[in-house]
């Protein structure tokens, strides 16, 4: 009777001995895992942050074909008729992701302004620069799309990238009469801004009564500034984006890689604790056995 009854005694630790065994393989398996992660996105922090050095630093002189871009608007005050009932949306994203609400800040707000336009009454059209835009509008907002942009991030944009763009939406055949480029805004390695530039057409353009302050402006060299106008504030827009894309995924980066650090410390904690409490079951079964025989 008494070895039976010690027997049972015996073999019921053992159960609890090879949970725990598991559950330290379920940790150690678990710990390889997020220091792996931890090391993808280390890595991929270092390159963000060489990507967005050089950035910054084409960043300035870009500016100059934003601001320069909109001079001839601003000084001639050029507005669209109300009328006028065609607008164009372009929404400036990328192809990659990992970077925070860089592409969800370019789609909220190409949402709000598709709503507002159409409860005003206009007809709304979008150009796609990226495929995230595309991705986060399609479930929704598909039938707005005129055209959209792949390949974008993966190489830092130049000149010839916004004028193929911007070629293919004038040849595109779509007669709008005013739009907005959405882009985000770079402001610090840490803050960025969805922000937009106004966009006109040619005849919109022709049409302003405060255009006649200008002389000897014919209708070649007018429709070529447009064209000129168009490509570089899609340049700045995509220089803008970019670098802000850049400094976002840096961030993103390292607050991963602080997040893994911190559950490779808890880990490490749990996993020590069970290792201990396995070992001092493992010696409460030795003293048992002992006191038994």
């Amino acid at each position: 009777m008494f070895a039976r009854g010690a027997a049972v005694a015996l073999y019921q630790p053992q159960w609890g001995q090879v949970r725990n065994m598991a559950t330290l393989k379920d940790i150690t398996r678990r710990l390889k895992s997020i220091k792996n992660i931890q090391k993808i996105t280390k890595s991929m922090k270092m390159v963000s942050a060489a990507k967005y050095a050089r950035a910054e630093r084409e960043l300035k002189p870009a500016r100059v074909y934003g601001t320069g871009a909109l001079a001839l608007y601003e000084k001639a005050e050029i507005k669209a008729p109300e009328d006028k009932k065609k607008h164009l949306l372009i929404g400036v994203s990328s192809d990659r992701g990992l970077c925070g609400a860089i592409h969800t800040s370019i789609a909220k707000t190409l949402k709000n302004e598709i709503t507002n336009l159409s409860n005003a009454g206009k007809e709304v059209m979008v150009v796609g620069v990226g495929d995230k835009i595309r991705g986060l509008l399609q479930r929704t907002h598909s039938n707005y799309f005129l055209m959209t942009f792949k390949e974008v991030g993966r190489r830092p944009p130049s000149f010839g990238d916004a004028s193929i763009i911007a070629l293919e939406l004038l040849n595109s055949g779509y007669e709008f009469d005013e739009g907005s480029v959405i882009y985000n805004r770079f402001r610090s390695v840490i803050s960025y801004k969805t922000d937009e530039k106004p966009i006109f057409s040619l005849e919109t353009v022709a049409g302003s009564e405060s255009l006649s302050i200008y002389d000897d402006i014919d209708a070649d060299v007018l429709r070529n500034y447009q064209e000129f106008t168009l490509a570089n504030i899609l340049y700045y827009s995509l220089k803008e984006s970019t670098t802000s894309e850049q400094s976002a995924r840096m961030t993103a980066m390292d607050n991963a890689s602080k997040n893994a650090s911190e559950m490779i410390d808890k880990l490490t904690l749990t996993f020590n604790r069970t290792r201990q409490a396995v070992i001092t079951k493992e010696l409460i079964e030795i003293i048992s056995g002992a006191a038994a025989l």
